[in-house]
This record gives C-alpha cells, structure tokens and sequence, in this order.
C-alpha cells in the first residue's frame, strides 16, 4: 500500500488504542452505523453537484468508516483489513471471467447473466432470488434492485405498453380503495404505484430515486422562491392565501426553472 494509506491506517488504530480518543475507543459495529449512511449520502450528493473537492472530501470519510470497522474487527480477532481487500479483490476477478479468464462475452447482457451465475454458485445457501437484497435500502431503489433481478430471468414485459397499462390499473384501483374509504387498501394500492413507476423509470433507463430526487429540489427552489417574495413585501407567509402562493409559484417556473 502508499505511504499514505499506511498513515492512515495507522491514525485509526491510534485513535482506537489505550491512551487513544476516548469517543472512537467507544464506538461499535452498530454505534456508528448512522455514520456510514451519512457519509454515503454527502457523497451522492457531492457527485449529484459535480463538486470534485466534496467528492474526495466525503471519499474520504467513506474510506474512514472501512477502517474503523475493519479495524474494530481486527481488534476483536475476526477479521482484518486486509481480508477484506482480499476477499473483495478475489470476488472480482471471479466474476470477471471475460478479462482475467478465457470466457468470451459479446455484450453488457451476458456479462450480468455470467454475474448471476457465478453469484448463485458462492451463495448456495440463498434460496430465492431476492435474498441478498437489503431491506434497509431505500424503497425506491430496492424496488428497482428487486425488479432487474427477476428481470434477469424473464419476469418482465418486453415493451411499455403493458408496462404504462399496469400504472393505470393500479392507479383506477387506488381511486376505488379511496371512494370506499379503506386507508390500508389505498396504501397498499399507493405503494403498488409507486412500483409500477419505479417499472416504468427502469424501462426508460431513468433511475425513479434520481428523478424523484431531483423533483424534491426543484420543488423546494420553486417554494424558496416564494418565501422570497414574502420577505421582500414584508409580509407572512402564514397569512398567504393558496391563490397568492400559486401566482407565484408559476411566476418561479420562468424565473428559477
């Protein structure tokens, strides 16, 4: 390894040593699991703003994150930092076989399905496809994760028509579970919905957490654009009228897009 990853492998194992940062000899697997989705999501957000300093910045309390657990894990005698590297870099290129064996592809296609094939064999003791899909990931994007999966196999529709049909059958039954007044039909007919869209994103190759993500800002541009206004007027926002708001929501389409 560089000199610098040395260094700060060893930073780590110094702040976890007697006589080390009483807060980091403290902490556990669990206690800073918050952290490591933190950091995951400032650097989404670094990439999402093409802010190349935020991007190293935030890799870097990623990389943090690696060491700590691995260095936890060394600490207790399971495993080391190391086997980690080791492991991840044996699974590469077991699952490359087109580059560092002599199988030939001829698309991104067999590529996944050699991936598949290779991943079923090191994980027998998975049953069912879905298995090894985390239920802590966000709902968005595990409905996408769960839907290329069973895709792989078949479980798909080959055009958008059915794909669009099935958005307007879900979207006719959640008005049905509505007009009789069942909350828990009409969540279970919103979330079926939200599926078929997540359906309909995937065939578009439009990833539904991005769009969505980037719904979510525009909205609250738009809406900062307004609370703008108000404050210019000197005025309240809490005394605003809906129709006040929405001339000026339109107005905000022209002026922060």
């Amino acid at each position: 390894m560089s000199k610098e990853i040395d260094s700060f492998i060893e930073t780590v194992a110094r702040l976890r040593a007697p006589g080390g940062c009483p807060w980091d000899r403290e902490q556990t697997h669990k206690s800073i699991l918050s952290c490591l989705l933190d950091e995951s999501y400032e650097f989404f957000e670094a990439v999402e703003n093409s802010d190349v300093a935020g991007m190293r910045e935030e890799l870097g309390d990623l990389l943090l994150q690696v060491v700590l657990h691995a260095q936890m894990a060394a600490e207790a005698g399971t495993f080391t930092l190391d086997d980690v590297a080791r492991e991840i870099n044996e699974k590469l290129v077991r699952r490359h076989p087109h580059v560092f064996g002599d199988v030939q592809v001829s698309s991104t296609k067999e590529v996944l399905n050699n991936w598949e094939t290779i991943k079923k064999g090191e994980k027998k003791h998975r049953k069912y496809l879905t298995d090894d899909i985390p239920e802590a990931l966000p709902a968005l994007f595990r409905a996408e994760k769960i839907q290329r999966r069973v895709a792989r196999v078949g479980f798909d529709w080959k055009d958008m028509g059915p794909v669009l049909d099935k958005v307007e059958e879900e979207f006719a039954e959640f008005r049905t579970a509505m007009a009789e007044n069942s909350h828990q039909e009409a969540e279970e007919e919103l979330g079926d919905i939200i599926f078929a869209l997540v359906n309909v994103a995937r065939h578009k190759n439009i990833c539904a957490e991005d769009a969505l993500r980037l719904t979510i800002k525009k909205f609250a541009r738009r809406f900062c654009y307004i609370e703008d206004q108000y404050e210019k007027l000197g005025k309240d926002i809490h005394q605003a009228t809906l129709e006040e708001m929405d001339a000026y929501w339109e107005e905000s389409k022209k002026i922060v897009g």
